[in-house]
């Protein structure tokens, strides 16, 4: 992955998608003047996140809550180096394939000294998600978001600090019968039951 950040149509991108993107201050003159005529009038409202379709974990759910640095990245070759036509192409470091569902659980990568593979977050903003990635610029508090395209990266999310909950810490092993359970459980109940966190899973 790689380590650089860029501004987008004002969006801080995360380090796997600045090789795609123009710096801000190459946009189109157009772009350029309205940004000004944006500064001479009243102050905008600050936009509201969208509503997400899952519910936040019961508060005895939460084990801890930590502050991290949040980013996204792609399966595509500006995140891994890989194209689609690889054998490799969107399976990450536990062997499961890449998955974004905001309506039940998504895959992440984090520092498994931090967060092992395996451990189940609530995103802020992002939904349930299951660390299942790493990445060579993923150290300590930071962690990469899947998404599926480019677009939605900067689009959905750029870089942001955020604070998750931790509701399962991991035990180094993420598989698709792991998804496949909370994703099912958080597709009946719009969130996770307590019964399937205690599970040895």
């Amino acid at each position: 992955m790689a380590e650089k950040y860029a501004t987008y149509a004002g969006h801080v991108v995360g380090p796997e998608v600045f090789s795609q993107l123009k710096p801000s201050s190459t946009l189109p003159p157009q772009q350029q003047s309205s940004r000004k005529a944006v500064r001479r009038s009243k102050p905008a409202l600050p936009v509201q996140p969208d509503a997400m379709p899952v519910s936040a974990p019961a508060p005895h759910q939460i084990i801890t809550s930590l502050k991290v640095t949040a980013t996204g990245y792609t399966a595509g070759y500006e995140s891994t180096g890989k194209t689609a036509k690889h054998p490799q192409y969107g399976i990450t470091y536990s062997g499961v394939k890449v998955r974004r569902d905001k309506n039940t659980v998504s895959t992440i990568a984090a520092d498994p000294k931090v967060l092992p593979l395996g451990s189940v977050l609530y995103i802020p903003g992002y939904g349930y998600a299951i660390v299942a990635d790493t990445g060579s610029a993923i150290k300590g508090r930071k962690i990469d978001l899947y998404f599926a395209t480019t677009k939605q990266v900067y689009k959905e999310w750029g870089k942001k600090t955020v604070t998750v909950q931790l509701i399962k810490r991991g035990n180094g092993k993420c598989t698709e019968a792991m998804l496949r359970n909370f994703s099912r459980a958080i597709e009946t109940h719009r969130s996770v039951p307590q019964s399937l966190l205690e599970e040895a899973i």
